[in-house]
């Protein structure tokens, strides 16, 4: 059964009351989209398919406008991160110095593949272009967190206090 726009738009709103709000004081007014979805994003942890279509059709911008806007910038996130999320910089300066060995580490150790969460939520992975600190190549950030000179021994450990950090 084909459901109605009505329809479709009534389970939008049980869905996303806060957001609503948040959308009324940007609807109608140019130049607004990339805060609107910072704000969704803070709400709600990251911005999936539905909630992009929710945001679209609230503010009368096209989908592909607000897909060519979160693709754009790295800090949206359309995927759900784990409690403790992981980016990886693979600049050349890391590359060069070993950050397939953590990627490498991390798919053996975790099945955890860039862009991935594990089975139990408490890690996810990314990989960032360059984190401009070159010098201490390879560099992971944990949070806001940096971590410099990378090595597998030193992600086992990092991997293992934040195990038991979360529980």
């Amino acid at each position: 059964m084909k459901k109605t726009a009505a329809q479709l738009r009534e389970k939008a709103e049980d869905r996303y009351p806060e957001l609503d709000a948040v959308l009324q004081r940007y609807k109608g007014r140019g130049g607004v989209l990339i805060k609107a979805l910072q704000e969704a994003q803070a709400l709600y942890g990251h911005l999936p398919r539905p909630l992009l279509i929710h945001i679209a059709y609230e503010l009368d911008v096209p989908l592909s406008e607000i897909y060519s806007v979160v693709s754009f910038y790295s800090f949206f996130k359309t995927k759900a991160s784990g409690r403790c999320h992981l980016e990886i910089c693979s600049g050349t300066a890391c590359y060069i110095q070993g950050m397939e060995d953590l990627l490498d580490y991390l798919a053996e150790e975790l099945s955890l593949r860039p862009g991935g969460i594990t089975a139990d939520e408490n890690f996810s992975l990314s990989t960032s272009n360059c984190m401009g600190v070159c010098s201490n190549a390879p560099v992971l950030k944990i949070e806001e967190e940096l971590y410099s000179e990378m090595t597998t021994e030193k992600l086992q450990q990092l991997l293992k206090e934040r195990a038991t950090d979360d529980g």
